[in-house]
């Protein structure tokens, strides 16, 4: 049952079973629906998600009603509104499930307890802080002067379960284009 977590929280690592097991006590399995919100706009992020299967997303809407989809994470990754968990401050964003999904929780007291307690658990946590400011930069800058048919190259090279698995209208909200660039650029590839 918790295979994909326990291969995750022991890549890199060597932390022995009996702290694998702590760690482990402190997750609990939660089944989502497609498209189910975890987190809104408002609400203050209590959990981090390990995801076993399906995908979540965080995104934002603007005043026009527009999405803008800021990140992508699929099986056996982490993901959560991290500003909001980290702070405690209210959410400016949506976490949202946008797969049927089964996904284990963990809170942030005991997330940071784990931190605190595990070495190992510690790496996990500064890996998760630099792969996803690398994958921002990434973005930020890489988008900087691509044209779109480079923003759809960009995408099937670093990401490219991203085309797969969402919709496309999700998928261009990420890469700052309409659906319907979007569907034209993937024809031309």
């Amino acid at each position: 049952m918790y295979e994909k977590l326990t291969n995750k929280l022991k890549a890199g690592f060597d932390p022995g079973r009996q702290a694998i097991e702590e760690v482990l006590a402190c997750f609990s399995p939660a089944l989502t629906g497609r498209n189910q919100l975890l987190l809104s706009p408002g609400e203050v992020c209590k959990n981090y998600y390990f995801i076993e299967t399906g995908a979540l997303r965080v995104f934002t809407i603007n005043k026009e009603g527009i999405e803008n989809s800021r990140f992508f994470a699929f099986e056996g990754n982490f993901c959560t509104a991290l500003p909001s968990f980290i702070n405690q401050e209210p959410a400016m964003e949506y976490l949202q499930s946008i797969e049927k999904s089964r996904l284990f929780s963990i809170s942030r007291s005991s997330f940071f307890e784990m931190v605190e307690k595990h070495r190992f658990f510690s790496g996990i946590y500064l890996n998760i802080l630099e792969t996803g400011f690398i994958n921002a930069q990434k973005r930020i800058y890489g988008f900087q002067g691509f044209d779109a048919i480079e923003k759809v190259r960009w995408v099937i090279k670093s990401q490219p379960e991203l085309l797969l698995r969402v919709s496309n209208k999700m998928a261009a909200s990420y890469l700052g284009i309409s659906p319907s660039t979007l569907s034209r650029m993937k024809a031309k590839l």
